[in-house]
């Protein structure tokens, strides 16, 4: 039943605009930002590598564009159906309220890795100008940032860009959570984006408080900068996040009266 509830679902969101949108966005972007007369100006460096440019991508993108797109195609999965009022019909079927949702908390937290792969083609695409040989510096997803600790061959400037997009992806699912959980409370998909979006900024301005600081849920969005020593405890900090809003997802919408 749950792998057929997860075929319906991957088949509705590959459907859904934002999801589309998206990742057209995504492909064009990289190559933009790559060749923007500003660059220099705005981050201080000029790009010597193609495997810099998926760093530069997710560095300008990570705390805004990224959390954004997953938050409105979270929040559509559920939306569209609420507003094309087909929501009580589906509930109709076979099926419990927690396993229907449990399968679009699947493919919600399984799209950022795809979005994220797109993304990483897309901006390694964008790259193949400057060429994928060695080069002295830094890859920007390393432990040295853009500097680096001498030469970087390929090898390991690939593996470098594997670890920060995992780890991104990562960082990611709890905001496709969230946004599921505000669709759930507001019953509305543009009111579960916008709840989600508005909680993030109010997260930031946080920051203003160090001893709330790391455990703020936009901290972990800079997951993919992490030394190695910390990895462990941002994964295990974004899981308790992504568990916590899926869980109070599952219980609110089981409490739904329709």
């Amino acid at each position: 039943m749950i792998l057929t509830l997860l075929r319906m679902e991957f088949a509705k969101i590959w459907r859904l605009s934002s999801v589309r949108f998206g990742l057209a966005l995504l492909v064009v972007f990289p190559l933009l930002w790559a060749y923007a007369p500003g660059i220099f100006e705005v981050y201080g460096f000029f790009l010597v590598s193609g495997f810099q440019v998926p760093a530069l991508s997710l560095l300008s993108s990570m705390q805004f564009l990224l959390p954004l797109l997953v938050a409105i195609s979270a929040a559509e999965l559920l939306g569209t159906e609420i507003a094309n009022g087909t929501l009580p019909t589906i509930l109709l079927r076979p099926v419990t309220r927690p396993n229907w949702l449990a399968a679009k908390l699947i493919v919600i937290a399984i799209y950022p890795f795809i979005m994220l792969l797109v993304f990483l083609l897309a901006s390694l695409a964008a790259g193949i100008p400057f060429g994928f040989a060695g080069f002295f510096g830094g890859t920007g997803l390393g432990e040295a940032g853009l500097l680096g600790q001498g030469m970087l061959t390929p090898g390991q400037a690939f593996g470098e860009l594997l670890r920060g997009y995992l780890l991104a992806a990562l960082a990611l699912i709890p905001i496709g959570m969230l946004a599921l959980l505000f669709t759930v409370v507001f019953m509305n998909a543009a009111g579960g984006a916008l709840a989600t979006l508005a909680s993030l900024i109010f997260m930031q301005l946080l920051v203003v408080f160090p001893a709330i600081e790391p455990f703020l849920l936009t901290t972990q969005l800079n997951a993919y900068a992490a030394p190695g020593g910390e990895t462990a405890w941002v994964v295990a900090l974004i899981a308790l996040y992504g568990a916590l809003f899926a869980a109070l997802a599952v219980v609110l919408f089981e409490r739904k009266d329709f």
